[in-house]
């Protein structure tokens, strides 16, 4: 989406989860910097919300994929960033492997390469499909184990295999081209007349914005908790 055809309950939504992605990301530094108790950042409430969450930031993804010009390039972009952040972690001694952003490059190349099969499934038969196979292959994320080592991406992991963050194709995928079935229902104008013309303050320009803050808001949120702490006498 671009310039007058952004709506900006989407971008709100997608802002809210970027908020909230930070906020969470403040959580985990505190307690690696600052020793804060590990309960603030990992408890059964936050560790369902933070995939609730991200989950929504995926499935919005997938809506915006029904308005980009170009999936392909979009991906790439993506991709390109992932190594980046996959570079940096691996000096931090912290390596991701296959995070949010490795997974939405590859989801969105994906899509441009095959969303024309997705979208001659008409009805109800595409969302039923992927709810059903979200639930299914749920349980391969990092739930199974085996010596292959190439399989990590799909969501099956070998003995000791360990990712800062971690997002693989099963089950998220589903989750993306639900996401997609929804941008097309949005883009034929079928939402409500409310989703059209809510412009929320703030969020907007913060998920319009999403990439670029994912790329630089945990070394900033890093280097002020680094800071705060020798300003308390903790470091």
């Amino acid at each position: 989406m671009n310039g007058r055809e952004r709506i900006q309950s989407i971008d709100a939504l997608r802002g809210l989860c970027v908020v909230l992605m930070c906020a969470h990301h403040l959580l985990y530094d505190l307690t690696e910097v600052l020793n804060a108790p590990w309960v603030i950042f990992s408890n059964p409430v936050f560790d369902a919300l933070h995939f609730v969450f991200a989950g929504t930031f995926i499935a919005l993804s997938g809506v915006s994929s029904r308005f980009s010009r170009s999936n392909i390039k979009r991906g790439i972009k993506v991709l390109i960033c992932a190594a980046v952040v996959s570079l940096v972690s691996w000096l931090m001694r912290s390596p991701i492997l296959f995070g949010v952003l490795h997974f939405l490059g590859a989801a969105m190349i994906f899509y441009g390469l095959t969303g024309r099969l997705w979208e001659k499934l008409t009805g109800p038969v595409l969302p039923v499909c992927c709810v059903l196979l979200t639930a299914a292959t749920s349980g391969l994320a990092g739930g199974r184990v085996t010596d292959i080592r190439w399989l990590w991406p799909f969501g099956i992991v070998y003995p000791g295999f360990f990712s800062g963050d971690y997002f693989p194709i099963f089950p998220w995928i589903f989750v993306f081209l639900l996401g997609t079935w929804a941008g097309a229902k949005i883009k034929e104008g079928r939402f409500p007349k409310k989703f059209y013309t809510l412009s929320p303050p703030l969020l907007p320009a913060v998920g319009r914005r999403a990439l670029v803050i994912y790329m630089l808001h945990q070394p900033v949120l890093y280097g002020l908790t680094l800071l705060a702490g020798k300003i308390i006498g903790v470091i």
